[in-house]
């Protein structure tokens, strides 16, 4: 019998649109879960698990069918800038246990967990390549062994990193999605956060087993210039989770947020566009996902109805 993650990728190459959460790290600070010393949002899992287990109960109540597990922050680089390392393996234990847990008390067998992973420094302390693969084919096998379906690589913001991480993380076994994170250079053109090409990025990662690339903790308003690239770049599906507000001197600013009516309005275009599988990052909520829901609802009734819902960017094959 399929597994749930080949379930979903049969769903998703029949053109389906799958709805992903909302942002775990912003809305656990949001109700007052406190952050650890340059590991932002991580101990969560450890400090308040009733708070971040309701959380993605919250999203897998508004229909999110994929839940990314609270580890964006627990690397093991960024839990020693914190002075947490030998919680390491909790942590991210935790983090995946939680997201089951909250799938597991809905009855919402179908729901996948992804374990995110990501190699960000809040103290600009990035770990060499070298120590960069062992941390986290470490963390990615302590992810499969809690009961991850996949691994979620978030915040991939250069080349050398991305393909170090990605390939740490395929060891585990698990399928692994990669996040990609853009900003326009000078010129107006779409890069990572570090400045490589978009179109670069996505040409490395053509023939490295990577069944799905999303763009993601990216701005709302720099989505549809990305899409343009990835469309010519790009021959799988595709995923958008954008965030909304700001990070400065550690804490997110929610001033100046996106409306859920906004968000959504946002959506339905990159919806239109063939983007697959839609959610929503840093600064956004519950209240996104549930108005997320409804034009994702509205796309599986038109698939359904045969009203020229339009397929992947580009055609999907095994």
């Amino acid at each position: 019998m399929p597994n749930r993650y080949d379930r979903l990728m049969q769903r998703i190459r029949c053109g389906e649109r799958i709805l992903i959460d909302g942002a775990t790290g912003t809305e656990i600070e949001r109700r007052g879960v406190p952050k650890l010393e340059n590991a932002w949002n991580g101990g969560g899992a450890l400090s308040h698990p009733d708070v971040l287990r309701e959380v993605h109960e919250d999203y897998i109540r508004h229909g999110a069918e994929i839940v990314i597990s609270n580890t964006f922050a627990t690397h093991f680089h960024a839990l020693q800038d914190a002075g947490v390392e030998d919680a390491f393996e909790d942590y991210n234990r935790r983090g995946v246990e939680l997201a089951i847990e909250a799938r597991e008390r809905l009855g919402k067998s179908g729901v996948l967990v992804g374990g995110g992973v990501s190699n960000w420094s809040w103290i600009g302390n990035h770990p060499s390549l070298e120590d960069l693969k062992p941390a986290t084919e470490r963390q990615a096998a302590i992810m499969a062994a809690a009961g991850a379906d996949l691994l979620m690589l978030e915040m991939m913001i250069d080349i050398d990193r991305m393909l170090v991480s990605l390939e740490a993380a395929q060891a585990s076994g698990l399928p692994v999605w990669v996040g990609l994170s853009c900003a326009p250079d000078d010129a107006g053109e779409m890069c990572l956060l570090n400045g490589e090409k978009l179109a670069d990025a996505l040409a490395v990662l053509a023939d490295r087993d990577v069944d799905l690339v999303n763009i993601m903790h990216t701005e709302v308003d720099y989505i549809d210039a990305c899409l343009e690239i990835v469309r010519a770049a790009w021959p799988g599906p595709v995923g958008v989770y954008a965030h909304t507000g700001g990070f400065v001197d550690g804490k997110w600013i929610y001033a100046d947020m996106i409306s859920p009516e906004d968000y959504s309005a946002a959506a339905r275009g990159w919806l239109e566009q063939g983007v697959q599988v839609v959610g929503s990052c840093c600064g956004t909520g519950p209240r996104h996902i549930r108005m997320l829901a409804q034009v994702v609802e509205e796309k599986k009734r038109r698939l359904e109805q045969g009203n020229g819902v339009p397929g992947p960017l580009r055609p999907v094959t095994d």
